[in-house]
């Protein structure tokens, strides 16, 4: 049978589809029929009801006219309801032809040379015509009535063969080229990543209305704000520090630092504020040890406890207390403000120009609290509780929920179910790689794709890091075009749309159910967790266990 473009196409008209269903049972193997072929130039809209593609024979592009027709001396006419209505079928079927001949033709794949043979032709099935009819713009051979229509193929293609002559015959390879010009390329599939930036956008939404809580707040200069993963916490944070900076009406602008540990978060803080109006954006924004290095503080080694612990924030607080006012700080804004060690606050409140009443906000999340260090600031802060998740979508939710510390209301939308691949601990980091591979396939960009290890990390981030550095290899999580390799120790505040999390460890080091609530809180559209059951049930518990499948 003819092979038909599109297999099942949807007609205006019943008139056309009779003609399509009779020529595409006659025409032959070999052929090739397009049904309303719409084309677009910067001059006009063509239509075309019917276009033929015949190897070794030529193109043939036919108008079907159903029901009455009929050549007066003015031209031809049709019976629409009770009105005779003025047609230019010939006019239309002609200049469509020569406008896909000439897109064809201008289609960088062509190869040129001579035209190929292009015919047009009118079919007319229900209305009759005398054999001797003839009109100057269509001779009796390119028009079609209704008696002609048991040999419609075979007339159509001595129509085309009358035109083609004297002209070059297409090949086979001619007509799939046509086909692809005129067809292949306007084909799309399914794209995955649209889904996820669809839920994005809806996420930024609700946690721009979320926003709200800054405006009650607005009187109060010592707030911790909690919330789980996906709550909307690093947004707010922002959003305050721009409001603390830029003032209101009835509050002065403030020197406001925006703080966090990781470096992976405070180069996404940077990023934000840096799009943002310049009196807008606060005095200082980056990590614990940028914020020291500052004033001249002394830069460590991340490994090194003693350093971390007590040399630099012993330093740092030495160095804030002898700050002039003019670099002293109205206010202080702490992302994940649980990976701050209890020293560090000496050195964060010593530097704000008004210990006792300056402004102190606290964005943390106590269950991702996957450092041994933890440590409140020593003073008095109002909790409020965000106990929305806007970013995760629900099925996502629903597998980490148990790990929450206390119940969240998942309004992230549907996604895809979370897939637990099963692997030895020894074997899981293969397994994932082959998980990324599998999400590739799929059609996932490249750059929505994170492999999260919660034990060794994995070798690419290693060589990545050596490569590039700490910062430089973090600035690729935001700037990179390639599947991103991390550890959750380093995630907190940061997505993906798809994470593989691979669980690569054995389950008995401290925190293992806080990494694992990380890992699986990165991902907002897609999760697939690898690793050994039985581990990954130690470390979740049962219900984490029921909701994966184990």
């Amino acid at each position: 049978m003819t092979r038909c473009i599109p297999e099942r196409p949807a007609f205006a008209t019943g008139s056309e589809r009779e003609v399509w269903e009779r020529l595409r049972t006659s025409l032959g193997p070999d052929a090739v029929l397009l049904a309303n072929l719409r084309l677009t130039t910067d001059e006009l809209d063509y239509e075309a009801d019917l276009v033929v593609l015949l190897p070794a024979v030529g193109i043939c592009v036919l108008e079907v006219k159903g029901g009455s027709v009929w050549h007066a001396e003015d031209g031809w006419y049709q019976k629409r309801g009770n009105n005779a209505v003025r047609i230019h079928p010939v006019d239309q079927v002609r200049e469509v032809k020569y406008a896909i001949r000439k897109y064809v033709e201008a289609d960088p794949r062509w190869r040129g040379g001579p035209h190929l043979a292009w015919a047009h032709g009118l079919v007319t099935p229900h209305a009759r015509f005398d054999a001797d009819f003839s009109v100057l713009e269509l001779p009796r051979w390119a028009l079609h009535d209704r008696d002609d229509q048991a040999s419609l193929a075979d007339r159509v293609e001595d129509a085309t063969q009358r035109v083609g002559r004297n002209r070059r015959r297409p090949t086979a390879e001619d007509v799939e080229l046509i086909v692809e010009i005129l067809a292949g390329r306007h084909h799309s599939s399914y794209d995955v990543n649209a889904d996820a930036v669809e839920r994005a956008a809806e996420a930024d939404r609700l946690t721009q209305e979320q926003a709200t809580i800054l405006q009650v707040t607005r009187l109060l200069r010592r707030v911790e704000v909690r919330g789980g993963a996906g709550s909307g916490k690093t947004v707010l944070a922002l959003q305050q520090a721009k409001e603390l900076t830029r003032g209101r009406s009835d509050r002065k602008a403030e020197r406001v630092a925006l703080l966090c540990y990781s470096i992976g978060l405070a180069e996404y803080l940077k990023r934000v504020v840096a799009t943002w109006p310049r009196n807008h954006r606060p005095a200082f924004v980056g990590t614990y040890e940028e914020f020291g290095r500052q004033w001249g503080a002394p830069t460590g080694d991340r490994e090194d406890s003693e350093f971390w612990e007590e040399e630099l924030p012993r330093e740092m607080a030495r160095l804030a207390a002898g700050l002039p006012d003019g670099k002293r700080y109205d206010s202080v804004i702490v992302d994940e403000a649980q990976d701050f060690a209890e020293t560090w606050w000496d050195a964060v409140l010593g530097a704000l120009r008004d210990e006792e009443h300056g402004g102190v906000y606290l964005y943390s999340d106590e269950n991702q609290r996957i450092f041994a260090r933890f440590g409140r600031p020593p003073v008095e802060l109002v909790p409020l509780v965000l106990d929305h998740n806007l970013r995760n979508t629900k099925q996502i939710h629903e597998c980490f929920g148990p790990l929450a510390p206390s119940r969240m209301y998942a309004r992230g939308g549907e996604g895809p179910a979370v897939r637990f691949v099963p692997a030895s601990t020894e074997q899981a980091l293969g397994v994932a790689d082959d998980e990324v591979v599998a999400l590739l396939d799929e059609g996932w960009d490249p750059s929505n794709i994170a492999l999260l290890t919660t034990g060794h990390r994995h070798p690419e981030q290693q060589a990545q890091t050596e490569r590039e550095g700490q910062l430089g290899y973090w600035r690729s999580f935001w700037e990179g075009e390639d599947v991103f390799y991390g550890h959750v120790l380093g995630s907190k505040g940061l997505e993906r749309a798809v994470v593989v999390l691979c669980v690569n460890e054995a389950g008995n080091r401290d925190r293992a159910r806080e990494r694992l609530y990380v890992g699986m809180s990165r991902a907002t559209d897609v999760l697939v967790v690898v690793g050994d059951p039985d581990v990954v049930r130690g470390i979740g518990g049962h219900d984490v266990a029921v909701r994966l499948g184990l």
